[in-house]
Order: C-alpha cells, then structure tokens, then sequence
C-alpha cells in the first residue's frame, strides 16, 4: 500500500467521481483508476460501487476511508513536526473558529501573536460548534476557539481564556431603547432574531429565556452574526448577542443594553486533542493566548 494509492482513493472518494479527481490531482484518469484497482487488488475488497462515471463509496470503503484520513493526517503532522522541529518560528497553525468569534476575538489574538513572531503562517477554519469539536477528535485541526466549552468530551482538552457577558441588541427607536439595564422577561413578546436551530449560541438563549418562563418567538434568523445584527438594524426584531462581537461597531440604528436577571454569560476558550500531541508552533500559539487573555482580564479588572 502507498501513499500515493491512499491520497488518489481519498480525492476520489470525496468527489465520487474518478475524472474530476484526475483533474484535480494532475495526473491521467487511467492512472487514478490503475492506482484504486491496485489497492482493491491488495486488500481483496471493493472500495467503490461503479455507477457509469460515478462511483460512491461501499459500507468497508467508508470504513477504510475514516481511518486512512487520521493516517494521513498523522503523516502530515509528523512531516510538519520536522520542519518546525528546525524552527518553530516559522511554522503554520491550523485554528477553528465559530461564527460569533471571528470579528474581534481571534484577529486580535493572532495580531499580537505575530508582533511577537511575524514569520507565523495561520490557515484559518470557520465552521459550527459542533463541527469544530468533531475537527479536534478527528484530526482535521488541533486548535479551536469555541463558545461556551463543552463538556463531557473524553477526547478533547478544553480551557477557559475568557467569560463574556450576553447583551440586548434592539432597535434604536425601540420603546425600551433609553434603558440603562433589561430584565430577560421584558422580551418576552418581542420578536426575536437568533442563529438557526443547531447553533449553540441559539441553545444558550433558549436556555435563559426558557429559565424566566418564556420561550422567544422567533421570527427571523441568521447564520452569522452581521446579518443578525444587519435584522436587527432594520427593526425586525431584537436578539440577545455576545457583547464582544460589538466592541468595536455598534449596528446603525441599534442601541446595546446590558441584560440582568438573570445576568447572561459564556465561557470562551480553546479546545485540544488530550491524545496528540500539539505541534511545535501550535503549542506556541496555544501558551501564548493563555496568558495572552489572562493578562487582557486583569487589566480590564
């Protein structure tokens, strides 16, 4: 079995379709089919059910193809380990990131990260809470920045950089605009506007919402946080936000109120494998945000 077999079965598997993967790897269709038909030959089982051009996956192929992308993924990180073993000052870190942090959060993480080492490359991962956390375990990232952390996962390592409070975005000519504070329950007959079922910021919502007796009526949502607050800007509804992701620009036309009884929080921070080891630079990185909020809290009490 070779490398090369197993990087051809997985660009084929992915497009399930054998010319598109030729095209994509470079090389003539005749070889990916020679290299697929060799490495069925060699474990005696199909890989694929041939249907005209397309093929899809059988139930082993989906097996083998699960744990060829840890192997791959393993044989990468070691070839990186090798390089950043030389320097790990030079090396490139791989970091997932949520919807809602991506506008202050980590950009001013990686911004003082790299005054510090300016020779850092960063491949950046946006994707959904779950998503990001399934990442980890698999192998795809060894970094994730996610809000709140999780709990009860065996596989991951997670640690707190930093609690945030949850504010009321409204409309600016709303009638509850010129109010220095907000119980949860006032909202109960506003329209909301909140992250699609299946985000956890929505669940987090619910959550408090449903603890003071009411569930929000949702009437508009969004998949990330500019169009939420865009919504909520054109006064279709209010919505119950993480103040960060409003630091540095309040929404035309809205006005930020700070939500009390209850008072609403998550918890913010990074999530690591607990069964692979983080790579030279990530493991520089992964220290360094530590203490680089650590020190933000501090100053900011």
């Amino acid at each position: 079995m070779e490398l090369r077999q197993i990087k051809y079965f997985m660009e084929v598997a992915k497009r399930e379709h054998v010319t598109e993967a030729a095209n994509k790897l470079h090389v003539a269709q005749s070889a990916v089919s020679r290299q697929i038909f060799n490495l069925e030959e060699e474990l005696g089982v199909d890989l694929f059910i041939r249907e005209g051009r397309t093929v899809r996956l059988t139930r082993i192929g989906k097996i083998f193809l699960e744990h060829m992308e840890r192997a791959v993924n393993v044989i990468d990180d070691a070839k990186q380990v090798v390089e950043e073993y030389i320097d790990p000052h030079k090396g490139t870190i791989h970091i997932g990131f949520s919807a809602s942090l991506a506008s202050y959060i980590l950009p001013t993480a990686i911004y003082h990260f790299r005054k510090e080492y300016p020779d850092v490359k960063f491949e950046l991962y946006q994707d959904s809470y779950n998503e990001l956390i399934e990442g980890v375990v698999k192998g795809d990232i060894n970094i994730a920045i996610v809000g709140p952390l999780p709990n009860d996962k065996e596989k991951i390592h997670s640690s707190v950089l930093f609690t945030e409070d949850i504010v009321a975005l409204i409309p600016s000519n709303h009638p509850l605009a010129n109010r220095s504070s907000l119980k949860l329950i006032e909202l109960r007959d506003e329209s909301f506007v909140l992250f699609p079922e299946g985000f956890v910021l929505r669940e987090v919502i619910m959550e408090g919402c449903i603890q003071r007796g009411f569930r929000p009526k949702v009437s508009f949502e969004g998949k990330d946080i500019d169009s939420i607050k865009g919504l909520v800007s054109a006064g279709l509804g209010v919505t119950l936000i993480p103040e960060v992701t409003i630091v540095d620009c309040l929404p035309r036309a809205t006005v930020k109120i700070p939500v009390i009884e209850p008072s609403l929080k998550r918890s913010v921070g990074a999530i690591i494998p607990k069964e692979r080891e983080l790579l030279p630079t990530e493991k520089l990185f992964y220290e360094f945000i530590k203490e680089f909020f650590t020190r933000l809290e501090l100053y900011q009490n």
